[in-house]
């Protein structure tokens, strides 16, 4: 589990085609050395297991369903990539409850600069868009983020000057594509809604 809030912007330094998968060895300022093998680390919003680590890097390894469902398909050597190290019992929950699993990817329509933030419209692959209510919480590249707007299929968030600086949401522009999670407690309301007897 995570909490959407990035502790570090990583660095892809290797991609390697492994069979149908593939691995990717990330550069990090994480203290590696209390980053165990099988640990699980968000990257962009996806929950990935650490297989091996170097002085400051870790690889993990990506499945075929994963890198067709997610952004993950187009890294390459060089791409940035918000990180998070699971949360523990005790830690401080800055953001909402996160699990690291993508629904979907979404695509930025607008990035508007307003004051010192910057508003972005992002457009949800249907039938997310039903998840999705005004103030309520969504996870885009693994930052949790607070609903602005929704009209149809496309919601707006606010990032903050901080946010936008800290993390890779600050290069996005009309046409990025980003991964999506719901909100979890969305998710199960409305399973539950759909179920319901009459």
């Amino acid at each position: 589990m995570f909490t959407g809030i990035i502790t570090d912007v990583g660095r892809v330094r290797i991609v390697r085609e492994t069979d149908r998968d593939r691995r990717f060895e990330i550069e990090t300022a994480f203290d590696l050395s209390t980053l165990d093998i099988g640990a699980s680390v968000s990257h962009a919003g996806c929950c990935l297991t650490v297989v091996e680590k170097g002085q400051d890097w870790f690889a993990v390894e990506v499945s075929a369903e994963t890198l067709s469902k997610t952004t993950l398909g187009a890294w390459a050597a060089g791409t940035p990539i918000n990180l998070e190290r699971a949360a523990r019992v005790g830690d401080e929950l800055g953001g909402h409850i996160v699990s690291g699993h993508v629904d979907g990817v979404g695509e930025v329509k607008s990035v508007t600069a307003e004051g010192g933030s910057h508003r972005v419209a992002i457009k949800v692959p249907r039938p997310l868009h039903r998840y999705i209510a005004p103030k309520g919480s969504i996870t885009v590249e693994g930052v949790s983020l607070t609903v602005n707007e929704v009209e149809s299929d496309v919601f707006g968030v606010n990032l903050i000057p901080h946010t936008w600086q800290v993390t890779t949401l600050g290069n996005l522009s009309a046409g990025s594509l980003v991964n999506l999670e719901i909100d979890m407690l969305a998710r199960y309301l409305a399973r539950w809604r759909e179920t319901e007897p009459k």
